[in-house]
């Protein structure tokens, strides 16, 4: 392994933020993820600002866009994936405290094959 590839992590979690939010509320964790290497899977997350989380998928069949759990996210090799409320995304259920603008909270995630890493969550769209 060169000097290169032990400084510079495969995969690299940018851009992570989530919606204002009261107390007990659910929200989507935004976030960007760019996978210099193989394939992976996004398994599991944890915050500190809400009880439980949750990988989910929209299915678009017929009718109203429908919210499904899922085990694992798919991150593609070699590309950018970002996880949303129009598709693949992290929901973070029964905050346990009021998520306010410009506040920051920390989660961990795990990934299958980078590990766990842990990330800032920002509330409010990054500008």
């Amino acid at each position: 392994m060169s000097v290169a590839e032990a400084a510079e992590p495969a995969i690299i979690v940018s851009q992570v933020w989530t919606n204002a939010a009261a107390p007990g509320s659910d929200t989507v964790l935004f976030m960007t993820i760019k996978n210099a290497g193989a394939s992976d899977a996004l398994l599991r997350s944890r915050c500190t600002a809400a009880q439980f989380s949750e990988q989910q998928t929209v299915d678009h069949g017929e009718g109203f866009p429908s919210s499904r759990s899922v085990k694992s996210i798919p991150i593609a090799a070699n590309d950018i994936t970002r996880l949303g409320a129009d598709g693949d995304h992290v929901m973070l259920l029964q905050t346990k405290q009021a998520l306010v603008m410009g506040e920051t909270f920390p989660c961990s995630i795990t990934f299958r094959e980078a590990g766990t890493q842990t990330i800032d969550v920002t509330v409010g769209r990054p500008q």
